[in-house]
C-alpha cells in the first residue's frame, strides 16, 4: 500500500517534533511496512486534518499537506477528478532497489523511443531558421519530456533522483501547471472516454464563460485567471470539440493538448502585450466573426481548423519588438526573410514546426497537410500591419463591386484573412474596461522597446519614447488610421448587431481618449459610456 496525493507536499525523512504532530495537516506514518497492515487503513484516509500513527517512531516520514490523503494499492491507481494542482508522483520514493532498477530501465527505453520517433524537421521550402545565421532549415526542438520520467531515466541512483526531484522539479511543477495533465498521459492515466479530458478544465465559472464564448463581452483577462494562465489551451480544446473538429479529422486528444501546450509555452509571458492572453483574445474574436450568419453557413471543417490554428499561432514566439527594430539591429530573422514580413514569416514557420513536431495531423494525406500549412501561412501573413492598406483596398473594391461570394473557396479564404486582421486589432472595439487594459499593455511594450533603443544608442522608434509619446494620442491615431477604416468595411460586409456594437465601442473609446488628451489630469479608468449617461 502506498500514500498518494495530488496537492503540493513537502516530504522530509527526519524525526518529527511532537508539537508538529498536533497541527492540522500534519501526518506521521511509520516507516515500517507493518503499518499498512493495520485494520481498515482506508477509513483513516478519508479524514482531513491531523493523523498520527506510531509517533514514537523517530524515522517516520513526515508529510505536510493541504488536502485529502488516500491510501491505495499499487495496482488500480485511479486518476484524480479535480486537478487544481500539479500531479506529483511520489510512488518512486517507496520503490525498493529491484523495482527502482526496473523503473529506471523503463525510463531509459522511453527516452530512447521518444528521440527515435521525433518527426522530421521542416523542409527547405519553408526557409525556417536554424542556429546558424542564414540557414534554410529550422531544426525543431523536441517536446520537453515529463520531468519525473526524465529524472528516472537520467539518474544512476535513487538518492540522486530524489535530490534532483526535490530541489529542481518540485519548484518547477509547483510554480505552474504545464505538466499537470500531460504527465498523466505518459503514465497511462487517461480516461477511456476520448472527450473526458475536455471536461476536466470546465468547472465553475470557466465552464460558464466557455458556454458564452461567442459573446462579444467575453472577458479574456478573467478567463485567463480562472484557468490559471491556461486560457489558450483551454479555449482551443473547447473550440476543437465544440466545432466537431476532433471527430471530423479523427484527431488524438493527447496530441491536441500537447500541441497547444507547446504553442502557449512558445509565447513570451514576459511580453506585456504579445503573449498567450493576446492570442486567446484573438481566437475568441475570430470565433465571433466566424459565427456571423453570412460566413458561418458556408464554412467547412477545413476553414474552421485552419482559422483557429492561425489565430492561436499568429504571434507565436514574438520577441516583443517590431520589424523596424529587427531590421536596424541586423537581426538574423530580418536577414533570413529579406526584411519582408519578418515577424509574420517567423510566426508561420514556428507554427508549422510545432504542428509537424506534435504530429497532430500526421495521419492526414501529405497533400492535405501541405495545403493546411500554406493556408495557415496565408492567414498569418495577412496580419502584417504594414500591408493594411493593401488588404483594405482590395476588400473595399470587392464590396463596391458586390462580387464577394462566401460560397467560393478563394473568396471565403480572403474573408477569413480580413476576419483575422479584424480580430488582431479588435481591442478598441471592446468595452472601455477591457480596451483600456490592452492599451496599457501595448503601450508598455512600445516603451520597453524604446528603452532598449535608448540604452544601445539607437534612434528611438516612433511611439516608443516613454518621455515624449502620449498614450491617449497613440490610441487615437491607432483608431483613426487602422481600426475604424477596417471595421467600417467589415460592417458593410456583415451588417449585424455585432458589427454595430463594435463600431459603437470604437466611437466611445475614441471619445474617451480624446477627453483624456484635453484633460490630462482626468481619471483614465472612467468609463466613457458612464460619463455620457451622466
Amino acid at each position: 500500500m502506498e500514500v498518494c496525493y495530488q496537492l503540493p507536499v513537502l516530504p522530509l525523512d527526519r524525526p518529527v517534533p511532537k508539537h508538529v504532530l498536533s497541527r492540522r495537516g500534519a501526518i506521521s506514518f511509520s516507516s515500517s511496512s507493518a503499518l499498512f497492515g493495520c485494520p481498515n487503513p482506508r477509513q483513516l484516509s478519508q479524514r482531513r486534518g491531523a493523523i498520527s500513527y506510531d509517533s514514537s517512531d523517530q524515522t517516520a516520514l513526515y508529510i505536510r499537506m493541504l488536502g485529502d490523503v488516500r491510501v491505495r494499492s499499487r495496482t488500480g491507481f485511479d486518476s484524480e477528478k479535480k486537478t487544481s494542482h500539479p500531479y506529483i508522483d511520489f510512488r518512486i520514493l517507496h520503490l525498493d532497489n529491484s523495482e527502482w532498477d526496473s523503473q529506471k530501465d523503463k525510463g531509459q527505453k522511453l527516452e530512447t523511443c521518444e528521440i527515435a520517433s521525433l518527426p522530421a524537421p521542416v523542409d527547405d521550402s519553408l526557409h525556417c531558421q536554424t542556429q546558424h545565421t542564414g540557414g534554410n532549415n529550422r531544426i525543431v526542438e523536441p517536446f520537453e519530456p515529463d520531468p519525473i520520467l526524465h529524472n528516472i531515466s537520467s539518474s544512476t541512483t535513487k538518492s540522486t533522483v530524489e535530490g534532483a526531484y526535490s530541489e529542481r522539479n518540485v519548484r518547477r511543477l509547483l510554480s505552474f501547471q504545464r505538466y499537470m495533465r500531460t504527465s498523466r498521459f505518459f503514465r497511462g492515466g487517461c480516461s477511456q472516454n476520448p472527450l473526458y479530458i475536455l471536461d476536466e478544465d470546465y468547472e465553475g465559472q470557466a465552464q460558464f464563460m466557455l458556454e458564452k464564448i461567442e459573446k462579444w463581452n467575453f472577458n479574456v483577462f478573467l478567463f485567463d485567471r480562472l484557468t490559471n494562465g491556461n486560457s489558450l489551451v483551454t479555449m482551443m480544446c473547447h473550440l476543437f470539440n465544440h466545432c466537431g473538429l476532433i471527430t471530423y479529422f479523427h484527431l488524438d486528444i493527447v496530441k491536441i493538448r500537447s500541441f497547444f501546450v507547446a504553442v502557449q509555452d512558445d509565447y513570451h509571458s514576459q511580453n506585456p502585450y504579445h503573449n498567450g492572453v493576446h492570442a486567446a483574445d484573438v481566437i475568441q474574436a475570430l470565433y465571433c466573426f466566424l459565427c456571423e450568419p453570412k460566413l458561418a453557413e458556408h464554412l467547412t471543417p477545413w476553414d474552421n481548423i485552419i482559422g483557429l490554428i492561425a489565430a492561436a499561432t499568429h504571434d507565436l514566439d514574438h520577441p516583443g519588438v517590431n520589424q523596424p527594430f529587427l531590421i536596424k539591429t541586423n537581426h538574423y530573422l530580418a536577414t533570413l526573410y529579406k526584411n519582408t514580413s519578418v515577424l509574420e514569416n517567423h510566426h508561420w514557420r514556428s507554427a508549422v514546426g510545432l504542428l509537424r513536431e506534435s504530429g497532430l495531423v500526421s495521419h492526414l494525406p501529405l497533400e492535405d497537410r501541405h495545403r493546411m500549412e500554406r493556408r495557415i501561412g496565408s492567414l498569418i501573413l495577412a496580419t502584417d500591419i504594414s500591408r493594411q492598406n493593401e488588404y483594405l483596398s482590395q476588400f473595399r473594391k470587392h464590396l463596391d463591386q458586390d462580387d464577394l461570394c462566401p460560397a467560393n473557396q478563394c473568396h471565403r479564404h480572403f474573408i477569413m484573412q480580413i476576419a483575422l486582421k479584424c480580430a488582431d486589432i479588435s481591442n478598441p472595439c471592446r468595452t472601455w474596461e477591457i480596451s483600456k487594459q490592452w492599451s496599457d499593455k501595448v503601450t508598455e511594450e512600445f516603451f520597453n522597446q524604446g528603452d532598449i533603443e535608448r540604452k544601445y544608442k539607437l534612434e528611438v522608434s516612433p511611439l516608443c519614447d516613454r518621455y515624449t509619446a502620449n498614450k491617449a494620442n497613440v490610441q487615437i491615431g491607432f483608431i483613426n488610421y487602422l481600426v475604424e477604416p477596417l471595421f467600417v468595411e467589415w460592417a458593410r460586409f456583415s451588417n449585424t448587431r455585432l458589427s454595430q456594437t463594435m463600431l459603437g465601442h470604437v466611437g466611445l473609446n475614441k471619445a474617451g481618449w480624446t477627453g483624456l488628451v484635453q484633460q490630462p489630469s482626468s481619471r483614465e479608468d472612467t468609463d466613457p459610456a458612464q460619463e455620457e449617461n451622466d
